[in-house]
């Protein structure tokens, strides 16, 4: 199953005709899911609050319905149902996930700040789902047909070179597997260049972590790129043109004990493209 939250904006709206089309390839069904305050969703039919509780419940309503539509005209044959979660918007959809293959949101709802890039919902969830998580922006253009999955070797980035050769295969499209790189000088600074036996390693890491998922989809076209740059640069570069960027939800300079690192944040907030982020690996 495939859960899409939505809010009544428009990047909600993205996310469901996103969620739409994967639920389409997949063949699995589709949840449209609104969060509301629990106490409206529970509110007796009598009492001093329930004409408010009421309207809540009927604007909620028309949020799932809008949706609706937007999925019917995106992808007429899916399974569609819907519900109304008590609770806050990002532990609701926690829960939800719990259930599902897959959780999408829209990257900015009605309630952020004006001028935000992402909103608390979209960063609340990314990273802390039990399922990958896809942030959508705007759909992307017709001609955007590869993945993008950016590389780094760590343990928690193996699920997200998965999930990104699964995605491709699903979708037909070739999958560009990116490894950026930084290299620290005496002095401070960075390198401007690898050397050639440096630069061997780094290709034989990439090859090395793409290697288990080439053997379970052979049918996927992968090229590899290994560029001399800051991850959060390389890989926006890389997502112009692209239709998904797949990430972990943190890499391996990023701190233990952090949920979402800086590099899936940034790309959240920046990335020309939705954004899949992968949950960080079950402790044992």
């Amino acid at each position: 199953m495939i859960i899409v939250g939505v809010d009544g904006s428009a990047a909600g709206l993205e996310a469901a005709a996103w969620a739409a089309r994967e639920a389409a390839l997949r063949g699995a069904p589709l949840r449209v899911v609104h969060a509301m305050p629990k106490w409206a969703s529970e509110m007796p039919p009598h009492g001093p609050y329930t004409d408010v509780a009421r309207w809540m419940r009927e604007g909620a309503d028309s949020v799932v319905a809008e949706a609706l539509d937007r999925i019917g005209e995106q992808e007429g044959d899916v399974a569609v149902e819907s519900a109304l979660l008590p609770g806050d918007a990002r532990t609701a959809l926690i829960k939800a996930a719990k259930e599902a293959e897959l959780l999408v949101v829209g990257n900015h709802g009605l309630g952020g700040f004006r001028g935000l890039l992402l909103g608390s919902v979209a960063l609340g969830v990314a990273g802390r789902a039990p399922s990958p998580v896809v942030v959508v922006r705007t759909l992307p253009a017709e001609g955007r047909r590869r993945i993008v999955v950016g590389v780094d070797g760590s343990p928690s980035n193996a699920d997200a070179v998965e999930f990104a050769f699964a995605e491709a295969a699903l979708q037909d499209v070739e999958l560009h597997a990116v490894h950026a790189w930084r290299g620290l000088v005496a002095g401070g600074g960075f390198e401007a260049a690898a050397s050639a036996q440096e630069e061997d390693g780094l290709r034989a890491m990439l090859s090395e972590a793409l290697a288990g998922p080439a053997r379970r989809h052979p049918e996927v076209k992968v090229t590899e790129h290994v560029v001399n740059g800051h991850p959060v640069e390389v890989l926006k570069e890389a997502s112009t043109g692209a239709g998904l960027l797949v990430v972990g939800s943190r890499g391996r300079g990023d701190l233990a004990g952090l949920v979402l690192g800086s590099v899936s944040n940034a790309l959240l907030q920046h990335a020309d493209c939705p954004v899949a982020v992968t949950p960080p690996p079950r402790e044992p």
